[in-house]
């Protein structure tokens, strides 16, 4: 008699689907927090910009627009283990089952519930500044009673993490959207303890074959910069996978 249990993965789309549902017929909207003033010159206002951006720029490049809840569905497409390899990631982050880590971006928790089994006497803090992903983050956590993930709202300048406690800080394809790219990374910095690392993995702005917008794209060159700024030390860039970087940065004794 044929297995009749839906995949995983097809489960969680339809959970999400039910959710998003929810959301739009209760009157939910995408909600942003308020950010703070701009600081100084760190931040450029362009007239001429990609219809991809959001007009703002950072150490030379364009800030891209952040993708909304209600395209949740793309971040559990069954595609992203071929093409992305997850598994991959979590492979190269050489965790211990006692850390802490902060997934940055978290949406669906695509990669925080990945986490949670790599750090059983740890806790995966699953941050992200629109309230109807944390809303989903709530349920999938509770469907599957995973303890160890605590989801967070975070704001466009602050990812609301505790001071000197956090492991490695993670973000796949999600830090080229900080509209405060500056003010998040001194926070995320802020809560990594000595030693700690941060994780970026973005597809690859040097390869123009990639079939991703190119404001969704950054080079080495310029994530390495960025990191600089706030005081990051980079370590090594593992080229793993097919079509991202996956590059590790260590906050250092000053």
């Amino acid at each position: 008699m044929k297995d009749r249990r839906l995949s995983p993965t097809i489960r969680t789309i339809i959970i999400i689907t039910i959710i998003l549902l929810g959301l739009m017929l209760t009157g939910w909207r995408l909600s942003i927090p308020n950010a703070a003033a701009e600081s100084g010159s760190v931040y450029q206002q362009r007239i001429v910009h990609s219809a991809d951006g959001i007009a703002k720029f950072y150490m030379g490049r364009e800030i891209a627009k952040v993708m909304g809840h209600t395209e949740a569905l793309w971040l559990e497409r069954p595609s992203r283990a071929t093409v992305e390899q997850p598994q991959q990631v979590l492979d190269a982050l050489e965790l211990k089952p006692t850390d802490t880590v902060a997934d940055i971006g978290a949406g669906t928790g695509y990669f925080s519930f990945r986490l949670s089994p790599l750090v059983p006497q740890g806790k995966v803090l699953a941050v992200d500044i629109q309230p109807e992903m944390i809303n989903i983050l709530e349920f999938l956590k509770k469907e599957n009673a995973i303890t160890n993930v605590e989801p967070i709202l975070g704001s466009v300048t602050n990812p609301n993490l505790p001071d000197e406690r956090v492991n490695l800080a993670l973000m796949v394809d999600a830090y080229h959207e900080f509209a405060y790219p500056r003010e998040m990374m001194e926070a995320i910095v802020r809560s990594l303890k000595l030693g700690g690392r941060v994780v970026l993995v973005e597809y690859r702005r040097e390869n123009p074959l990639i079939p991703i917008k190119a404001l969704h794209k950054m080079s080495q060159r310029q994530a390495r910069k960025e990191m600089k700024a706030v005081g990051l030390q980079w370590v090594e860039t593992k080229e793993v996978l097919p079509q991202q970087h996956l590059m590790i940065f260590e906050k250092q004794a000053l």
